[in-house]
């Protein structure tokens, strides 16, 4: 096929048409694999050392929740913002820096919504005319990405193949009849071939549904965007080489919330609901509260049915996890940690100061419920079909079954409403690649090598998920339904270099 210019895109979507997405024709056969084979950078394998460097900055200032968008709607039910995508100088660490943002803020604000609203976005792209990045895309060519809302992929709701030109405007809508209450969805762009220069820049925000759980209604509640990126000067680390690509950016400034260990006071025995967002390109936390379980409550899908404790947890590119911390009567600072963890190769890692939890004042005594959400399950459908991909990388590409995708040549599978599949998906790397898929969550079946203790829980608890890690060198597979909207949608790595660089198939729901 020719290459599609915009105004061919948006031709074909054809946004008040029947079916309403861009039918592209998937190859005819699968390609050859590549950089399946070994290890090195052309297996994704990354050799080096088992070093562990350490990060431990001075307690900063005040925690504060990141802003939230405006809701220019009077109407019940509806929710209307505007979504402005700019560059903006933001105060990093006590640098000012030149950043792509939205609305001007780092993080991006977040939206509210609750379940059966329809959210109405009015997107302005106002990046200025960058020129071309080192993959040869246009740096300002944006789109948006409602990533975890269960939503239509087609028209003008989460339609990853829209594109927007610099001074374009556009008015999204998502009706959220069928999305789950209690969930963290989060908001990025999705245009191929940019999407990690701007995500990299800063253009990531929250996205909530309210839940109306009254068992988790009395706790205190705060959201923790978990976000790197390494300065030059005045601006984010640019893209020089392959190798960025290949990797996958990890900043040497960690921040929650856009800032560098944040002081939360909380009372001994007290219970704090945190929400917590990985919105890095690349960098996994494994997250530890010292002296303390993480009690996990929910996934990307929803709410559990009661809360599951860990002494740590993986959270790599895209994942969210709903958490409860209930504070030691003993008062003193607490470290929320992201331990060492190798996803690439043997390299040693990392381990990072996020947050200090600071425990004073007068004692309480609250509880962690036991039952939270009665209707969360693990279910057994009658399976319809199983897909197999395997994830590989090589030649400065990633792979999905041997196919780089191209705008003209990409993997895809067809699935049809009202079924459930099994996925299997293969890694054929030496570094752990976060499994993603548009609209529809799954639930774990079974995870192969990697960390043990997010195998242990995500095969048990009946956790809906739509990011998960598949292993180097190992595999994952996922029940998925296959439920309420037809359309174009995609799966890609949530490394989001890997993302840019092919690492990503187009899955046709009809």
């Amino acid at each position: 096929m020719k290459k599609l210019t915009r105004r061919e895109f948006l031709k074909r979507i054809s946004l008040g048409a029947a079916g309403g997405y861009l039918a592209l024709k998937a190859p005819p056969s699968y390609a050859r694999m590549v950089g399946g084979g070994g290890g090195g950078m052309g297996g994704g394998g990354m050799g080096g050392t088992t070093t562990t460097s350490v990060i431990d900055p001075p307690p900063g200032a005040a925690f504060a929740d990141p802003a939230e968008m405006r809701n220019f709607s009077s109407v019940p039910g509806i929710v209307e913002v505007d979504l402005q995508a700019r560059p903006a100088w933001v105060n990093i660490n006590g640098t000012l820096a030149n950043l792509m943002t939205y609305n001007g803020a780092y993080p991006a604000p977040t939206i509210r919504v609750k379940q059966g609203d329809v959210l109405k976005v009015h997107f302005n792209n106002s990046l200025p005319m960058m020129g071309k990045n080192i993959l040869d895309h246009e740096r300002e060519m944006t789109n948006l990405h409602t990533h975890g809302l269960h939503v239509s992929p087609s028209g003008n709701a989460d339609n990853s193949m829209l594109m927007f030109m610099s001074g374009d405007t556009f008015d999204y809508e998502f009706d959220l009849m069928h999305q789950y209450p209690g969930t963290l969805n989060f908001y990025h762009p999705h245009h191929h071939g940019t999407v990690a220069e701007q995500y990299w820049g800063g253009m990531a925000g929250a996205l909530i549904v309210d839940d109306d759980i009254s068992a988790l209604s009395g706790y205190e509640t705060h959201l923790l965007i978990l976000k790197d990126i390494t300065l030059s000067g005045s601006a984010p680390e640019p893209y020089t080489s392959m190798m960025d690509y290949m990797h996958g950016k990890e900043g040497d400034i960690v921040m929650v919330n856009g800032q560098v260990n944040p002081l939360l006071p909380i009372r001994p025995g007290q219970v704090q609901r945190w929400r917590v967002l990985n919105a890095s390109n690349a960098r996994f936390y494994k997250l530890s509260l010292e002296g303390h379980a993480l009690q996990i409550i929910g996934t990307e899908g929803g709410l559990l049915k009661n809360p599951y404790p860990v002494s740590s947890i993986l959270l790599s590119p895209g994942e969210r996890l709903d958490i409860l911390v209930k504070a030691s009567q003993t008062k003193k600072n607490y470290r929320l940690l992201s331990l060492p963890y190798s996803r690439q190769g043997n390299m040693g890692g990392q381990q990072v100061t996020l947050m200090t939890l600071s425990n004073t004042g007068s004692p309480v005594n609250d509880a962690i419920p036991s039952l939270i959400n009665p209707e969360s399950v693990r279910i057994r459908p009658q399976i319809a079909k199983t897909e197999r991909m395997t994830l590989s990388m090589g030649q400065g590409k990633g792979y999905i079954n041997g196919i780089s995708f191209t705008m003209e040549n990409y993997y895809a599978i067809q699935s049809h409403l009202g079924t459930y599949e099994v996925w299997e998906i293969v890694n054929q790397s030496g570094m752990d690649h976060p499994f993603h898929q548009h609209v529809n969550p799954c639930q774990v079946l079974s995870i192969t090598g990697g960390d043990a203790s997010y195998a242990s829980f995500l095969t048990k608890a009946p956790a809906w998920k739509d990011v998960v890690i598949v292993p180097k060198w190992g595999s994952v597979k996922m029940l998925v339904p296959v439920m309420d909207y037809p359309g174009m949608a995609m799966f890609h790595c949530h490394i989001i270099e890997h993302e840019d660089i092919g690492m990503m198939g187009v899955w046709d729901i009809m």
